[in-house]
């Protein structure tokens, strides 16, 4: 392992002509992990020792001003590595995984055509599996529907909702469940645009063949996971939180779905409307690091059927041998 990280650290240079002059079809690191894994800090050293560019793959850094809640990379690790895909929305702006797949591509043949090493990083495992396989087949979102249906969800529930999805297309409610806010509300945009059931469409099964993805899936033992997460929640409260979410409302949060049931905001949204008391806010902060638990399971559950993913154990690696091996999976 020693070997392994001293021949790629230190070559840094060999190593970009090497990548340079491969005539081989394009390779795109792709490197996901549950929450708080350490994508950011492994992304970041990946990036500058191949002249690499990173691609956010996250459905709520797209949006500006979200960005304790979400993790953003800081001002001066993007100063360092060129970064796409934060920050390229308003929260009055739609954005969806069809708009991912298209600004993503776009970026990836942009980052190549200059000789550098496209790394889309994230952990939205729908954005990121689009992006391998292509986007889901339906028509395009219409506002006014999907407006209105958003409205609906949030005076009436999820529950609701996923309930009338189960009554028009029983075989793709059973592939989701009453929490994929999301998702309930696209499935049933789709019927009210198309009168066709989601489950009639083709799925996304072929990989694009242009494009050499070379996955990756960062972990660490749960019990390990979950301490780090539990840690970050209470390191995003202290560094204003709550103060960014209470200025954000201004800025369209509630009226945009998907951030307002992200985790951190849904549940400091919450806080804000009860009477913030001392057991309101242990109550927010409890919710909040449970919520980003289960996550964090869900991203296992769904990577774990990912044919493509590596998984790495970092428990017993630096960052520095992590990356030398990804690295030296994509010399290979």
């Amino acid at each position: 392992m020693n070997t392994t990280f001293k021949q790629f650290s230190a070559g840094t240079l060999p190593l970009r002509e090497k990548i340079a002059t491969r005539p081989k079809k394009p390779r795109v690191i792709v490197l996901a992990g549950p929450t708080c894994v350490g994508k950011t800090k492994h992304s970041l050293l990946l990036a500058r020792l191949m002249g690499g560019e990173i691609i956010s793959a996250d459905s709520m850094q797209v949006y500006r001003g979200l960005d304790i809640g979400t993790a953003k990379a800081t001002a001066l690790e993007r100063a360092q590595v060129p970064h796409h895909l934060i920050d390229i929305r308003d929260l009055i702006q739609n954005f969806n995984v069809a708009d991912f797949y298209e600004e993503a591509m776009r970026v990836i043949h942009a980052v190549l055509a200059k000789g550098h090493v496209p790394i889309v990083v994230g952990g939205t495992g729908f954005y990121i599996h689009s992006l391998i396989y292509g986007p889901p087949q339906g028509p395009p979102s219409v506002p006014e529907v999907r407006q209105k249906l958003e409205d609906e969800m949030r005076e009436k529930g999820s529950t609701i909702l996923y309930d009338r999805l189960k009554e028009l297309d029983p075989d793709y409610a059973m592939q989701i469940t009453h929490s994929d806010r999301h998702k309930i509300v696209r499935a049933l945009e789709i019927i009210s645009l198309t009168s066709r059931k989601v489950s009639e469409f083709p799925k996304m099964q072929e990989r694009q063949e242009q494009i050499d993805f070379r996955c990756w899936f960062l972990y660490l033992p749960k019990e390990i996971l979950y301490s780090y997460i539990e840690m970050r929640c209470d390191e995003m409260i202290a560094a204003g939180l709550i103060e960014e979410v209470r200025q954000m409302q201004d800025k369209g949060l509630r009226q945009n779905t998907s951030s307002a049931q992200a985790i951190g905001y849904r549940q400091c949204l919450e806080f804000l409307d009860s009477a913030q008391t001392p057991d309101d806010f242990d109550a927010f902060v409890t919710a909040f690091k449970q919520a980003s638990r289960r996550y964090a399971k869900r991203q296992f559950t769904w990577f774990r059927k990912e044919p493509l993913f590596r998984w790495l154990n970092i428990e017993n690696l630096s960052v520095d041998q992590a990356v030398a091996l990804i690295i030296q999976d994509y010399e290979t």
